[in-house]
């Protein structure tokens, strides 16, 4: 069995990023980034990025950055994201996320998308949980 590209950047195995195509970036602590090339799948009505892919990259790069800060045994999952759509999506679209601030169990974070013109195409700002993990035999 060969290893996801969401398990080899992200630390875990997230089987949704493999079937976007989202491709891992630089990573380092409290910031990371993540690319996606858009295809005709991807696309709303308007053949741009459809709003759901916008706001999964700024979920995935908001939540890898935290993911860089905090300790082995936890977890990271968004309790609130906020998404604001600027300039439509297509082509090859880069997110970045950035954390803000870190609490004990909660962290705040913002991101942005852009185009390969460096056009913003989305802004976003989202809280995330900080839970610790399971031992794989219980988390089934």
């Amino acid at each position: 069995m060969t290893e996801s590209v969401g398990s080899a950047f992200f630390g875990v195995t997230i089987p949704f990023l493999d079937l976007l195509g989202a491709r891992p970036g630089h990573r380092e602590k409290g910031r990371a980034v993540v690319s996606l090339e858009m295809r005709d799948e991807l696309t709303n009505s308007w053949h741009f990025a459809h709003g759901g892919v916008v706001m999964t990259l700024l979920d995935v790069a908001m939540g890898s950055a935290v993911r860089s800060t905090v300790m082995a045994g936890f977890g990271v999952v968004t309790a609130n994201l906020n998404v604001s759509f600027l300039h439509s999506g297509a082509g090859s679209l880069t997110a970045e996320g950035r954390v803000l601030r870190g609490g004990k169990t909660l962290v705040f974070c913002e991101g942005e998308v852009r185009d390969a013109a460096g056009h913003l195409v989305a802004k976003g700002v989202g809280t995330f949980r900080l839970k610790k993990r399971k031992p794989q035999a219980e988390a089934r």
